[in-house]
Protein backbone atom coordinates (compact mmCIF):
# COMPACT_ATOMS: atom_id res chain seq x y z
CA UNK A 1 0.00 0.00 0.00
CA UNK A 2 2.80 2.42 0.90
CA UNK A 3 4.54 1.59 -2.37
CA UNK A 4 1.44 2.56 -4.38
CA UNK A 5 1.21 5.91 -2.61
CA UNK A 6 4.90 6.59 -3.18
CA UNK A 7 4.57 5.53 -6.83
CA UNK A 8 1.64 7.92 -7.38
CA UNK A 9 3.45 10.72 -5.58
CA UNK A 10 6.48 10.32 -7.84
CA UNK A 11 4.31 10.36 -10.96
CA UNK A 12 2.36 13.39 -9.77
CA UNK A 13 5.62 15.22 -9.07
CA UNK A 14 6.95 14.37 -12.52
CA UNK A 15 3.76 15.65 -14.17
CA UNK A 16 3.93 18.91 -12.21
CA UNK A 17 7.61 19.36 -13.09
CA UNK A 18 6.87 18.69 -16.76
CA UNK A 19 4.12 21.32 -16.68
CA UNK A 20 6.42 23.88 -15.10
CA UNK A 21 9.12 23.11 -17.67
CA UNK A 22 6.69 23.49 -20.58
CA UNK A 23 5.45 26.81 -19.15
CA UNK A 24 9.02 28.10 -18.72
CA UNK A 25 9.98 27.01 -22.24
CA UNK A 26 6.87 28.66 -23.70
CA UNK A 27 7.65 31.94 -21.95
CA UNK A 28 11.27 31.77 -23.09
CA UNK A 29 10.15 31.13 -26.65
CA UNK A 30 7.66 34.02 -26.49
CA UNK A 31 10.36 36.38 -25.26
CA UNK A 32 12.76 35.28 -28.00
CA UNK A 33 10.02 35.62 -30.59
CA UNK A 34 9.16 39.05 -29.20
CA UNK A 35 12.74 40.22 -29.71
CA UNK A 36 12.26 39.75 -33.45
CA UNK A 37 9.00 41.71 -33.38
CA UNK A 38 10.29 44.82 -31.60
CA UNK A 39 10.73 46.60 -34.92
CA UNK A 40 6.95 46.50 -35.40
CA UNK A 41 6.32 48.76 -32.40
CA UNK A 42 5.84 52.19 -33.93
CA UNK A 43 5.50 54.07 -30.64
CA UNK A 44 8.53 52.56 -28.88
CA UNK A 45 11.13 55.11 -27.86
CA UNK A 46 14.59 53.73 -27.24
CA UNK A 47 16.26 54.62 -23.96
CA UNK A 48 13.50 53.95 -21.46
CA UNK A 49 11.73 50.78 -20.35
CA UNK A 50 8.24 50.00 -21.55
CA UNK A 51 5.22 47.87 -20.85
CA UNK A 52 3.61 46.45 -23.97
CA UNK A 53 -0.02 45.84 -23.03
CA UNK A 54 -2.37 43.76 -25.20
CA UNK A 55 -6.07 44.28 -24.56
CA UNK A 56 -9.46 44.33 -26.29
CA UNK A 57 -12.46 46.66 -25.90
CA UNK A 58 -14.61 43.96 -24.30
CA UNK A 59 -12.01 42.73 -21.80
CA UNK A 60 -13.57 43.45 -18.40
CA UNK A 61 -10.46 42.55 -16.31
CA UNK A 62 -8.41 44.81 -18.58
CA UNK A 63 -10.62 47.80 -17.79
CA UNK A 64 -11.28 47.13 -14.12
CA UNK A 65 -8.00 45.66 -12.89
CA UNK A 66 -5.12 45.82 -15.40
CA UNK A 67 -5.53 49.42 -16.59
CA UNK A 68 -5.65 50.79 -12.99
CA UNK A 69 -2.58 48.67 -12.17
CA UNK A 70 -0.72 50.16 -15.13
CA UNK A 71 -1.75 53.66 -14.04
CA UNK A 72 -0.43 52.91 -10.56
CA UNK A 73 2.90 51.76 -12.03
CA UNK A 74 3.15 54.96 -14.08
CA UNK A 75 2.40 57.09 -11.00
CA UNK A 76 5.09 55.30 -9.01
CA UNK A 77 7.79 55.19 -11.70
CA UNK A 78 7.08 58.44 -13.54
CA UNK A 79 6.76 59.53 -17.13
CA UNK A 80 10.05 57.86 -18.14
CA UNK A 81 8.11 54.60 -18.35
CA UNK A 82 6.37 53.95 -21.66
CA UNK A 83 3.09 52.09 -21.73
CA UNK A 84 2.18 50.92 -25.20
CA UNK A 85 -1.38 49.68 -25.46
CA UNK A 86 -2.32 47.42 -28.38
CA UNK A 87 -5.91 46.53 -29.17
CA UNK A 88 -5.69 42.90 -30.25
CA UNK A 89 -8.93 43.28 -32.27
CA UNK A 90 -7.64 46.26 -34.24
CA UNK A 91 -4.16 44.81 -34.70
CA UNK A 92 -4.56 41.04 -34.90
CA UNK A 93 -1.31 40.67 -36.84
CA UNK A 94 0.59 42.32 -34.00
CA UNK A 95 -1.06 40.07 -31.42
CA UNK A 96 -0.28 37.03 -33.57
CA UNK A 97 3.32 38.13 -34.08
CA UNK A 98 3.81 38.44 -30.33
CA UNK A 99 1.97 35.11 -29.79
CA UNK A 100 -0.66 36.66 -27.52
CA UNK A 101 -3.09 33.91 -26.58
CA UNK A 102 -5.31 35.83 -24.16
CA UNK A 103 -5.85 39.33 -22.86
CA UNK A 104 -4.62 41.01 -20.85
CA UNK A 105 -1.05 40.10 -21.71
CA UNK A 106 1.83 42.37 -20.77
CA UNK A 107 5.45 42.30 -21.91
CA UNK A 108 8.15 44.15 -19.99
CA UNK A 109 10.62 45.69 -22.43
CA UNK A 110 14.06 46.93 -21.39
CA UNK A 111 15.49 50.32 -22.41
CA UNK A 112 16.69 48.84 -25.71
CA UNK A 113 13.21 47.50 -26.46
CA UNK A 114 13.98 43.83 -25.83
CA UNK A 115 11.24 41.82 -24.11
CA UNK A 116 12.42 40.56 -20.72
CA UNK A 117 9.24 39.31 -19.02
CA UNK A 118 5.82 38.18 -20.20
CA UNK A 119 2.70 38.09 -18.03
CA UNK A 120 -0.41 36.20 -19.09
CA UNK A 121 -3.58 37.46 -17.47
CA UNK A 122 -4.00 40.26 -14.97
CA UNK A 123 -0.70 41.29 -13.40
CA UNK A 124 -0.73 43.40 -10.23
CA UNK A 125 1.24 46.64 -10.05
CA UNK A 126 3.79 45.35 -7.49
CA UNK A 127 4.78 42.49 -9.79
CA UNK A 128 5.16 44.83 -12.78
CA UNK A 129 7.29 47.20 -10.69
CA UNK A 130 9.42 44.28 -9.47
CA UNK A 131 10.01 43.15 -13.05
CA UNK A 132 10.89 46.67 -14.21
CA UNK A 133 13.29 47.15 -11.30
CA UNK A 134 14.89 43.76 -12.03
CA UNK A 135 15.74 44.75 -15.61
CA UNK A 136 17.15 48.02 -14.30
CA UNK A 137 19.60 46.10 -12.10
CA UNK A 138 20.79 43.77 -14.86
Amino acid sequence: MEFVILYRLVWASLIVLAGVAVYALLNHWLLQRGRAQVFRLKNLQSGSPAILYFTTPDCAPCKTIQRPALQSVREQLGENLQIIEVDAYEEPEMAAAWKVLSVPTTFILDAQGHPRHVNHGVTPAPKLIQQLEAIGRE
